[in-house]
């Protein structure tokens, strides 16, 4: 099975897991792995308990994700959907997700923990948390 990228999306609207695992669905598939990234409500960074976050996205961003995932997805023969959201979010709201299929799970479970990895370190995507506390910080610049 040739790699491919179903989709690679960043974009200010709620993410659709479902939608992620049906773009990666198909005949040939034996395996399908998902993770979903969620705003969660600390941090060790934070003074007080996480409310929410802000995420700001370069132009380029989404076209590099998109090159990060074709990557992947052809050093691995894995089919792949990934998005990215960016604007204002609300602890539980969804932030990323990344779906793999592969014949076989190897290839699967490591083209998502290869591409995630690769997304918090190479693509232009920023975030600025803020606490219970009224305080705000950027993270991860």
């Amino acid at each position: 099975m040739p790699g491919r990228v179903a989709h690679a999306r960043v974009i200010d609207a709620p993410l659709d897991v479902a939608a992620h695992l049906a773009a990666v669905e198909g005949p040939a598939v034996g395996a399908t792995d998902v993770f979903v990234g969620t705003i969660r409500d600390h941090d060790p960074e934070a003074t007080g308990t996480v409310v929410g976050l802000e995420y700001e996205a370069h132009p380029d961003a989404e076209g590099m994700l998109a090159a990060l995932a074709g990557r992947i997805a052809l050093s691995t023969g894995t089919t792949i959907a990934v998005s990215h959201r960016f604007g204002t979010l609300a602890v539980g709201d969804v932030a990323v997700v990344v779906a793999s299929s592969a014949p076989h799970r190897r290839e699967a479970l490591e083209s998502t923990r290869a591409l995630i990895e690769l997304i918090k370190t190479e693509v232009p995507i920023w975030k600025r948390q803020t606490d219970d506390t009224g305080s705000s910080a950027w993270v991860g610049l």
